[in-house]
Formats: structure tokens, sequence, C-alpha cells
């Protein structure tokens, strides 16, 4: 068993919209290729996040704002199964959220400046430090692109009909989505699941989508209906797409938010991803679209802004995130 591949190079916008909505009812997962994202970009994105996940570690935890979710986050500082894990998750992260002038920074809803990198002794200089926050804010822009596009067939998927479908049903809730990038580097310590050890425990995303540009190594696995966890191999130049808990609510199940993990196998070589996390705009309102319920089947989900469940989230997973930031308004 595979997730579904999808391309955005088809004839027919339709029978992408029919494509995606297959596979989010079956899988939560697919791949999707030509996206046009050119992969000399891709490439980039990786020879960066390795050059940063480099530096010395005391230079590392100085690039951290626990309010906003920014900057680095060390080894086994997320736990998201605290079920079954002993330890936290055996990697390292740095978040990269929408630039925002200090002047309007909103810590309750993570607005605000990112942290960058600096020059540091001899490790890392100015000129390589301005390389590294134009190559993120490029992929930036292209991986929202990519997440609108999506968007819209996501849209289309939802309101199939005889008389046509509406690619402009999300519109109104996109108009300024918040994106997050997150670079991560997973070491080479072999997971041990018996003994609570993983790379990045069993979970579903918190949020609406989410594009996952991988290495060449293994590591993700997916758990299907059946309760079977597979693999779900990379593939250079193809994205891995899932959708979240937000996007679950919002079609009142309908779409499934699927648990996945990542396993370090013996003998593998430290791994590198990098998730972009697509929401929308943070005062939107989730709650259950009408093609997706009625008297049979009511709404299971009560409404919630989408940057209320993304900090209520936040709040759980993450040992240095802020409680006064995560409080409701």
């Amino acid at each position: 068993m595979s997730i579904p591949t999808i391309s955005l190079n088809c004839a027919s916008q339709e029978e992408i919209a029919k494509s995606l909505r297959d596979a989010c009812i079956k899988f939560g997962f697919f791949y999707l290729e030509d996206h046009s994202i050119p992969q000399s970009l891709l490439d980039d994105v990786f020879f960066q996040s390795q050059k940063l996940f480099a530096l010395p570690m005391e230079h590392k935890l100085e690039l951290s704002d626990s309010v906003l979710t920014r900057g680095y986050t060390r080894f086994e500082e997320e736990t998201l199964d605290p079920i079954n894990q002993k330890r936290g998750d055996t990697k390292e992260g740095f978040y990269i959220g929408d630039e925002v002038d200090v002047q309007y920074m909103d810590p309750k809803k993570l607005r605000g400046p990112n942290i960058w990198p600096t020059s540091f002794e001899n490790c890392i200089t100015d000129e390589e430090c301005g390389l590294f926050r134009e190559t993120m804010e490029k992929y930036r822009r292209e991986a929202v692109r990519v997440c609108m596009e999506l968007v819209k067939y996501f849209a289309m998927s939802l309101t199939l009909s005889a008389d046509g479908s509406d690619p402009h049903l999300f519109d109104e809730y996109f108009t300024e989505p918040s994106t997050f990038i997150r670079l991560l580097h997973y070491s080479a310590e072999e997971s041990a699941p018996r003994e609570g050890v993983y790379a990045c425990g069993a979970h579903s995303d918190y949020g609406m989508l989410t594009l996952l540009l991988t290495d060449d190594n293994p590591g993700l696995q997916i758990l299907t209906s059946d309760g079977t966890w597979i693999n779900v191999p990379p593939k250079k130049g193809v994205f891995v797409v899932n959708i979240g808990d937000m996007f679950e609510r919002w079609t009142n199940g309908l779409f499934k938010s699927t648990i996945h993990r990542v396993i370090t196998p013996r003998g593998a070589k430290e791994r590198y991803s990098v998730p972009f996390f697509f929401e929308p705009n943070f005062d939107a309102l989730v709650e259950c679209l009408e093609s997706c319920c009625n008297e049979d089947n009511p709404a299971k989900f009560p409404p919630i802004t989408a940057g209320q469940h993304l900090l209520n989230m936040y709040a759980l997973t993450h040992a240095d995130f802020t409680a006064s930031s995560s409080q409701k308004a």
C-alpha cells in the first residue's frame, strides 16, 4: 500500500479536485509533483538548513523566541506522543514565520519579526546570514503560491456537483494566511519504540495543510485505517502533502488528519526535512462546512478560530512555549 501521487500539470482542474478529494478521504496524505518550484531552490533550502544546524550549540541557543515560537528548538524539546515517549524527539528545529515588523508585533497572534542567524566568530558571516534569509523568504513565496493553488482545488473538491464547483469557497479565509517554515535536523540515533525513543513521535498535524520537503533518507511512516504503519519513501523534488486537524474539523471528519511519525532505522544517516505549515487567517472561524453536514450527519466539532486552535496545540506539545502567549483572548 502506498499513498497516491497527484500532479498539478493536469489538463483538467476537475480531475485534480477529484483526485485530491479521494486522497484526503482515504489517506489524508499524497505526493505532489509538477508543482513548478525549481529543484535548484529546493537544494538551496537544504544547503542553508545544513549550514544552520552545523553552528555551535551555544550560538543556536541564542537564536530562539519562545513567545512567538520562532528560531531554534533544541533536541528533545518537542514531545509529540507523550503517552509512548520516554524522551523528546531526537531532532532539532528552526521556525521561520511570517515576517512582521516589530511595531506591528502581536504575541497573542504569533505575529512579529523572525529570528534570523547572525554572524558568529568564524562560523558564519554577515553575507552568509543574508543568503540564508534570502533563500528562506524566496522559498516561502513559492510554497505559498503552491498552497493557494491547492486551496482552490480543495474548494472545488468539496463543492463538486452536476453544475460544477466553487473554487472560491475558502477565499475569504486566506487573505492573510499564516505560514511557518520549519527546518528539521534528525540525529542518526536509532529509534527504539519499545524504549520510548522516536525521531518524531506519532502525531497528527495541528493545522490546515503541510507541504513536506525531505532529503533522500527514509523514516516517515503513516498509520493506515486498519492500524498498520506504512513507509512513505522520499522522492526527489516531490512534496509529501498532508492535511491537519484543522481541515478535518472544517470538513466534519470527511478529510482525514492522519497520524504519522518518523523512525530512524539502524545505520541511518542524519536526516533533514522541511515542513511548510499553511494556515488560514489567524481570526478565521473554523466551523463545519455546509457541504459536510446535514440532519443525519451533524457537526462533530465546535467552532474555533484558526489561531486559537494553533495556540492550544503549541502549548500542549512544546516544552519551551511560553504559556502566557497561549491564553485565550
